[in-house]
């Protein structure tokens, strides 16, 4: 008898609210897989355009600016498609019709892997609010894979489209209260840092932010990010 072939998972679609939560919650992660020869693609759902504090800046302005930023951001770590939704930053809400787009999304790229945020989480690890922005992501994402975008009898205007039913093999969950899986970025975590320096309309002081971060995620000179790791198909 043949032994099983080692299971092939080469497509990542990155599911998250605002520019910057990708290169945040699992960037040395992202710069890995796209190191690894994984092909990622980004689904932003919203451009993030009320992170900021200046009383001369706009939302079109901001928005424009975080598209920018979040653009060098994800090529820094090796991605260079990404797919904007543009709803607006802290508006996100886990409807049907929100459902319906990423599973629309879901269905177009067909990815093996789905990375997203825990819907769960009021409170971060860090004991800090967690941004219902974030938590609406994580529903919307979990909602899209099953039943949307898997099931023929859901969401049939896709099929209309040409767009055929796609399982997602494995979810990967950031920040979630319970990980159990814990992967190695000691080799990627410098790219993690590169990227979010791009964020230069969210982080006003690098070294303190890089000095936290190490903290956080690097223990005797060992970096890892860790996610929930849920196994579909």
């Amino acid at each position: 008898m043949a032994e099983d072939q080692p299971r092939t998972l080469n497509k990542v679609l990155v599911i998250l609210a605002h520019p910057d939560d990708p290169e945040f919650f699992c960037g040395a992660t992202i710069g890995k897989w796209a190191k690894e020869g994984k092909t990622i693609r980004y689904c932003m759902l919203t451009c993030g355009d009320k992170g900021s504090d200046d009383p001369t800046m706009t939302h079109d302005r901001l928005c424009a600016i975080r598209h920018e930023e979040q653009t060098n951001a994800a090529r820094a770590l090796g991605v260079t498609d990404i797919v904007w939704l543009n709803y607006l930053d802290g508006e996100l809400v886990p409807t049907l019709e929100t459902r319906l787009r990423v599973a629309r999304e879901i269905r177009k790229f067909k990815p093996d892997i789905v990375l997203t945020c825990d819907p769960t989480r009021v409170i971060s690890a860090f004991g800090t609010i967690n941004h219902a922005d974030h938590r609406a992501a994580g529903q919307i994402a979990l909602d899209a894979i099953f039943p949307g975008a898997g099931n023929r009898m859901y969401f049939t205007e896709l099929l209309a489209e040409g767009l055929e039913p796609h399982q997602v093999k494995e979810v990967y969950i950031a920040g979630a209260e319970h990980p159990d899986t814990v992967i190695d970025v000691t080799d990627t975590f410098d790219l993690k840092l590169k990227a979010l320096r791009e964020h230069k309309s969210q982080i006003k002081d690098f070294d303190a932010l890089e000095k936290r971060l190490r903290a956080r995620f690097g223990k005797n000179g060992i970096f890892v990010e860790m996610f929930k790791r849920l196994v579909l198909a």
